[in-house]
């Protein structure tokens, strides 16, 4: 029996997976407990319908974030810091100071946990530094490391 599944089933599919089921198994574990319906014709209409709302949404998230990742590859960011004489800088640029300026000075909000930085940056000078901003989206920011007057 063909069967559409309501969450993820260990071993069985995915949420929203069409799959074959034994008559059994669908009518005495799978229906009373509400994780699966049949696939018929009404259903299975409900189901595309789902996934092409799905389908569009992600297009125009994509889409945004092509829009963004435009924006942020214009931008060139300079961040003042406090600085030895040496040129070593105290402390580091974090990934959530980096988006602080981008939310504040160009109003583009990106998650720090998305900014791809092995570790602090501790020296002075440029820097370019990659941000995930969707899958298969990557932006490349310009960060200038100044030292604060």
């Amino acid at each position: 029996m063909k069967v559409i599944l309501k969450e993820d089933i260990k071993g069985v599919g995915k949420k929203d997976q069409v799959i074959n089921a034994s008559d059994g198994y669908a009518r005495n574990f799978l229906f009373p407990k509400n994780k699966a319906v049949e696939a018929n014709a009404e259903n299975m209409s409900k189901l595309k319908a789902k996934q092409d709302s799905n389908n569009y949404r992600k297009e125009q998230e994509k889409e945004e974030a092509k829009r963004i990742a435009d924006k942020i590859s214009k931008i060139m960011l300079k961040i003042p810091v406090k600085a030895g004489e040496n040129g070593k800088i105290f402390g580091g640029v974090s990934t959530k100071e980096i988006s602080d300026l981008l939310d504040k000075n160009y109003q583009i909000k990106v998650d720090k946990k998305k900014i791809e930085l092995k570790e602090t940056i501790k020296s002075l000078g440029a820097t370019n530094v990659n941000i995930k901003l969707y899958e298969g989206v990557i932006a490349n920011l310009k960060i200038d490391i100044i030292v604060e007057q």
